[in-house]
């Protein structure tokens, strides 16, 4: 069977930027729209071009440079907003805009303090007007996760009437469960009609640590575009992550889909966001966390070492790491001590071994890890102590 393509919707530049004390100026945003053009996105969303003349300059900078990903712009379902993004973008190889409206009751209710019918006639207006600038036009229901299903259906059915190509389901409060999510998908799927004809997008937040699972769901239930971010960065705790995405329609194939995404690249360029944007990622962060093929337990060690896939489903040469880490503490076992020692050149025998592992441990009793430092002084103490010869 055929795979589906998937198609990565990096929003960094925008959604992702909007962390306090991550933002970026337009130099640094050009690297970053490079490297994700090469990492093999299918959109980069480059930024909100009406909030400020920097923002401007940034979306017209990186539509002027990227060369093989579609550009996007994100606008309100405002004229003025749609006009400005055109202009950013009317250099663009792949120009898109990208425009909306909350669709949920908190939405309607307390943010806009209008009707229903209000919601669907700015929304249709916004996309038909946004088509006469450019034939790529994705529509954003904000707080969709929290939108009545048949309500959200009728607001898709009329954008795509009005020329809408892509509609954005956003779990804009990171709410939805991955099962509710998926169903959300699947009812619009059974009940647009025009639905086969458009992208469904996933755009889900962090809040409750399920917005990598909701986008699994989304795609699994007919959605054919997932909007991430490079380390999951984002709005409060954060976007679905783009790593972690492509790793899982990867490690999965029996779900027979597929993005176009260079995998060997992605530690490199979490590496270079988290440079740019001063952004620290935790160390047990799923595929580019310090620990992520790292590790200490003298019982995995000793599997690993015998062979990688004891505990690790990825191999990390896949996404850019050099080689799994063996991380020397006092939960680690001779195993491990003989492998890291023969690494800096000491090739040990069983009894060099058993005489260096009881000094090892009272090293890492008085530390939490032990380095290669420290092995050569394990190695000649263990000399000294029991005359055994250790070079």
């Amino acid at each position: 069977m055929s795979k589906d393509k998937v198609q990565i919707f990096d929003t960094t530049l925008r959604d992702g930027e909007q962390v306090p004390g991550c933002k970026l100026d337009t130099r640094e945003k050009l690297v970053i729209a490079e490297r994700l053009d090469v990492l093999g996105v299918d959109v980069i969303e480059a930024g909100f071009p009406i909030s400020s003349p920097g923002d401007f300059t940034s979306v017209n900078e990186i539509a002027k440079l990227v060369k093989n990903a579609t550009v996007c712009g994100l606008t309100r379902s405002v004229k003025k907003d749609i006009e400005v993004a055109a202009e950013a973008l009317k250099i663009a190889v792949k120009p898109r805009i990208h425009t909306g409206i909350g669709t949920s009751e908190s939405h309607i209710k307390y943010k806009f303090n209008i009707s229903k019918e209000e919601v669907i006639e700015r929304a249709k207006k916004a996309v038909a007007y946004a088509r006469n600038f450019v034939g790529d036009v994705e529509f954003f229901a904000e707080d969709a996760g929290r939108t009545d299903n048949a309500f959200l259906a009728k607001v898709c059915e009329e954008v795509i009437k009005a020329g809408a190509t892509v509609l954005n389901i956003p779990d804009t409060t990171g709410y939805c469960l991955p099962e509710e999510y998926g169903a959300k998908i699947k009812y619009l799927k059974d009940h647009v009609k025009g639905i086969d004809d458009v992208t469904i997008s996933c755009h889900c937040h962090n809040d409750l640590g399920l917005a990598t699972a909701n986008s699994i769901a989304g795609v699994m239930n007919g959605a054919r575009q997932i909007e991430c971010t490079v380390n999951g960065i984002g709005e409060r705790a954060g976007n679905t992550a783009l790593e972690e995405v492509v790793m899982i329609l990867k490690q999965h194939p029996y779900l027979n889909l597929q993005t176009d995404i260079n995998a060997k690249l992605l530690y490199d360029t979490s590496l270079m966001v988290r440079e740019k944007m001063g952004m620290l990622v935790q160390p047990n962060k799923a595929i580019v966390g310090a620990n992520a093929f790292a590790h200490s337990s003298g019982i995995h060690q000793d599997g690993v070492i015998k062979n990688r896939e004891t505990y690790e489903i990825i191999d990390p040469a896949d996404v850019g790491v050099t080689e799994s880490a063996i991380v020397l503490t006092a939960r680690s076992g001779r195993a491990a001590l003989a492998y890291r020692a023969k690494k800096i050149g000491y090739d040990l025998t069983k009894v060099q071994l058993d005489s260096a592992y009881k000094t090892f441990l009272q090293f890492a009793d008085r530390q939490k890890e032990v380095i290669d430092q420290d092995i050569h002084l394990i190695m000649k103490e263990v000399s000294k102590i029991s005359k055994i010869a250790i070079a």
